[in-house]
């Protein structure tokens, strides 16, 4: 069976949980607005959903995003020259 590889700090950032929270009131506005007929709180949901995202992806480039990179580990040296010769006889094949 493959090796999981952990997840140490998915989604733990100041940056994923303000844009989480925003766009759950975001949902819970829209679906009050939706279901009693309130106009006011439908507009609500739809501007915190604009600025959820757009909170969230302020926040990510000032530095409050997750930090973590994963990088996959590199190919055997074989397997690497399968993957080369693959994209050798792709590119001949359309030539």
């Amino acid at each position: 069976m493959a090796e999981e590889v952990p997840h140490e700090d998915h989604g733990h950032s100041v940056a994923a949980w303000t844009a989480v929270v925003l766009l759950l009131l975001a949902a819970a506005s829209v679906s009050i607005g939706v279901a009693w007929g309130l106009h006011f709180f439908y507009y609500l949901g739809a501007a915190l959903t604009i600025i959820g995202v757009a909170a969230g992806k302020i926040l990510a480039s000032m530095g409050f995003g997750n930090k973590h990179v994963h990088v996959a580990p590199p190919l055997p040296a074989d397997q690497q020259e399968q993957g080369v010769q693959q994209v050798r006889s792709a590119s001949a094949k359309t030539q």
